[in-house]
């Protein structure tokens, strides 16, 4: 029936005559039709001593909505009356006249409108859900100022005796020898790739010296690659890799970088969102200094099989046994390395880990390495005893003597770091990277 013709109206459901649901939907907000004497506003056509229905508060947006500016076509203006009725085609509301045209929704309408709800209005039309943007997040120091004011001036590895006694014996030693070592090690550390490596890093309990150990062999293969490597933080318990890399301030973490990475990224647009090293290599944080939820396994494994694209080597320093992070890096890395402290009990734990790395249904052993790490002068446990309880497993143990310049914290400088060291990671990244390239 259109517009001009003869209405019959059956008779109200409460008393009267007329449709009472065209009537409370006029009250509600105009049916848009005429009926010979109605001029189509709102209660235009109300009859005398009926009650009229008027919405004098518009109901609050929900959650994910806009103003009624940016809705578009499908919410209705508040004085336009609805053009369509049960069982007709939906036409085109009228544009309001205080505002500009809004742009056509691009997505197809539906042929018939469905019936509404006696004594309620009908519900807008449902919107085509649109995700914004997620905003990048705020960039965070990664040490109080006032902090890095009261860390004064690095110390040296070495003593100046130790450096001077090394100079006085450098002059009669054989210079052939260490050529012919630093050779080997060096083409060790530069073993060509056919897919990116993930190294992981991990102990049995924190404050061992995990981070460090990541952060040297970071520099290391760095220094001697000349493909892209990553250091990977996967420990989200404020963790000091990114103070250890000499990072000022990090802003995006593995679990804001998770949902953005795509397989058509490039290399350079992978790298806005790390954190560049001084020296070389980059930097990807697990937090911003603040304590928050742990990461998630589902993260982790996704940002390092995409990252595995662009970059030649992985130094993921993963939170400590028996974490379900740290149980997966080991499981899906390349090669890994367990950092024990020189104590008795941390011998033992470690002792343990090794045990359970040899029963997982692929044994990991073979391409695990122990890192034995003094933390302090006065050692009461003898490295050599506790390298052989280690070894018994049948993993290789690189023993990190200790050195003052990494227990004072704060950034790494290299070139402060002890001889000793020095030579002893050198001999870990060279023993952790020909395990990873071995593995296919």
């Amino acid at each position: 029936m259109t517009q001009g013709q003869g209405e019959q109206r059956p008779p109200s459901a409460h008393g009267g005559g007329g449709d009472w649901q065209r009537d409370v939907l006029r009250e509600l907000g105009g049916d848009g039709h005429g009926d010979g004497h109605g001029d189509g506003r709102p209660g235009a056509d109300t009859r005398r001593g009926e009650p009229t229905l008027r919405l004098v508060h518009p109901a609050p947006a929900r959650p994910g909505t806009t103003t009624e500016a940016d809705a578009g076509e499908d919410a209705p203006a508040p004085h336009a009356a609805p053009t369509h009725t049960p069982h007709a085609a939906p036409a085109e509301p009228a544009p309001r006249a205080d505002t500009a045209p809004e742009p056509q929704d691009p997505a197809p309408r539906a042929d018939t409108a469905p019936v509404p709800d006696p004594g309620r209005p009908a519900p807008p039309a449902a919107r085509e859900p649109r995700l914004p943007a997620a905003p990048a997040p705020e960039s965070s120091p990664t040490l109080d100022p006032r902090l890095l004011l009261a860390l004064g001036s690095p110390l040296h590895g070495d003593s100046v005796p130790r450096r001077t006694g090394r100079a006085l014996r450098k002059l009669t030693s054989s210079v052939s020898q260490d050529v012919a070592e630093q050779t080997r090690i060096a083409r060790a550390l530069q073993q060509s790739v056919t897919t990116g490596r993930v190294v992981a890093v991990t102990s049995i309990r924190g404050g061992v010296g995990k981070s460090t150990v990541s952060a040297l062999l970071g520099r290391t293969l760095n220094h001697y690659r000349h493909d892209p490597v990553l250091t990977l933080e996967a420990d989200t318990a404020l963790g000091t890799l990114p103070v250890r890399m000499g990072a000022d301030a990090v802003r995006w973490t593995v679990t804001d970088l998770a949902p953005v990475l795509h397989p058509s990224m490039k290399l350079t647009d992978v790298t806005g969102y790390l954190v560049p090293v001084s020296d070389g290599g980059w930097l990807l944080p697990a937090s911003r200094g603040q304590v928050g939820p742990p990461l998630d396994m589902t993260a982790y494994r996704k940002v390092t099989l995409a990252l595995r694209r662009y970059f030649a080597v992985t130094v993921a320093d993963c939170e400590t046994l028996p974490g379900e992070v740290a149980r997966t890096a080991m499981d899906t890395a390349h090669a890994r390395v367990v950092v024990a402290p020189t104590t008795a009990e941390g011998v033992g734990a470690t002792r343990q880990v090794l045990d359970w790395l040899a029963r997982l249904p692929h044994s990991a052993l073979a391409t695990t390495v122990v890192a034995l790490v003094s933390n302090t002068p006065d050692t009461l446990l003898d490295d050599k005893a506790a390298a052989g309880h280690l070894k018994e497993s049948g993993v290789t143990v690189v023993t990190v003597p200790y050195d003052r310049h990494l227990a004072g914290g704060g950034p790494i400088r290299t070139d402060l770091l002890a001889h000793a060291t020095r030579q002893a990671v050198l001999r870990l990244a060279a023993e952790v990277m020909g395990r990873a390239v071995r593995v296919r």
